[in-house]
């Protein structure tokens, strides 16, 4: 692709996100929206493969009736209450198809079901945007609307996580395990939105570095599939060895970074009288554990076949830009002991 049109669509991606960010009205929020959305869709089908094109497709058409059922329930809550404010919306009706729309946007259970095959159909640093960047903006106005009902947050949250983690246990492909691993980690952070905003922003900010961690590596080891992970011995041995720890932290195993907010929020939601609510939503993150550990299993403990004639004794120094994944993988791994410093910042 051209720079100066790399540049100018990865700008309109900023673009859009900031509009959002700074929007207090709802028409600029869904301009935000929408630029953002226009500004991916290029990118997404820049390698003019049927699989890719096919992608954009199913992009473009769940976003835009994500956007346009924004659009008519902010229409009818100008309607019902006479004014546009984001933070002004006290009827029911349009508060919970704002949700749902949104809900759709990010890709929660049920609403989920684009997002793995949008996903595969896509390369690693697309879909790393769009695992990351995209959640930003539309999270930004859930986080805005404070959710007038609470149960079908949390029914979200729950659907999501288990979702989550079901979908990815029969999956070979590495993209569509990212995919459900998104949605699992979007439930927590529903979960807990109605209760801790802050908490869920935390919750956001770990999984951002976590993910990128996991797209960068999969990036490094050109790995699209389950089955070529055991070649990565070859390729980067100290990689291959820190991986299992990005992996575990993603699930949510202390002492990693991703133990954090699943404690915080564990903790947040038996405050709020929440047990069994609690209890689910650990239980189903056993499921999304599962999974990583069959990752981990897969790039550490098998060695992919070969013999000595087809062992190559050398390979060419890899290009790839390294700085980025040395930066979130460490952070990946070590940022649980900041906890407390992250417990006095939420703390009012």
């Amino acid at each position: 692709m051209n720079p100066y049109i790399l540049a100018t669509l990865l700008f309109g991606l900023g673009l859009g996100t900031t509009i959002t960010f700074a929007s207090s009205h709802w028409l600029l929020a869904w301009m935000g929206l929408e630029m953002n959305t226009l500004a991916i869709i290029p990118l997404m089908a820049q390698h003019h493969h049927p699989r890719a094109v096919e992608a954009t497709t199913k992009y473009f058409l769940t976003q835009a009736a994500a956007a346009a059922t924004l659009l008519f329930a902010s229409i009818t809550n100008a309607w019902l209450s006479g004014q546009w404010e984001i933070q002004q919306i006290s009827h029911p009706l349009p508060s919970t198809i704002i949700i749902l729309a949104l809900a759709l946007k990010i890709g929660l259970a049920p609403l989920h079901a684009w997002l793995p095959e949008v996903l595969q159909g896509l390369d690693l640093t697309t879909g790393l945007i769009l695992s990351t960047w995209q959640k930003l903006a539309p999270f930004v106005l859930l986080l805005q609307i404070h959710p007038t009902n609470p149960t079908m947050l949390i029914i979200l949250g729950l659907t999501s996580t288990l979702i989550g983690g079901w979908g990815g246990l029969n999956q070979t492909q590495l993209r569509k395990i990212l995919a459900y691993s998104s949605t699992a980690h979007m439930g927590w952070m529903i979960l807990i939105l109605q209760f801790s905003p802050s908490l869920t922003l935390l919750s956001l900010l770990t999984y951002l570095i976590m993910t990128s961690s996991m797209f960068l590596v999969f990036k490094f080891n050109k790995s699209l599939n389950i089955s070529t992970l055991a070649t990565s011995w070859t390729k980067a041995p100290a990689l291959t060895a820190l991986t299992p720890l990005l992996l575990l932290s993603l699930g949510g195993l202390p002492p990693l970074t991703g133990f954090m907010p699943k404690w915080l929020i564990l903790q947040e939601l038996t405050k709020q009288d929440l047990a069994p609510t609690a209890t689910l939503a650990a239980l189903t993150a056993l499921l999304s554990l599962y999974f990583y550990l069959r990752l981990s299993y897969a790039m550490t403990l098998t060695i992919s076949p070969n013999n000595l004639t087809g062992t190559t004794p050398w390979r060419f120094p890899s290009s790839q830009l390294t700085l980025p994944l040395a930066i979130s993988a460490s952070m990946t791994i070590c940022l649980l002991p900041l906890t407390p410093a992250a417990i006095a910042l939420l703390t009012p």
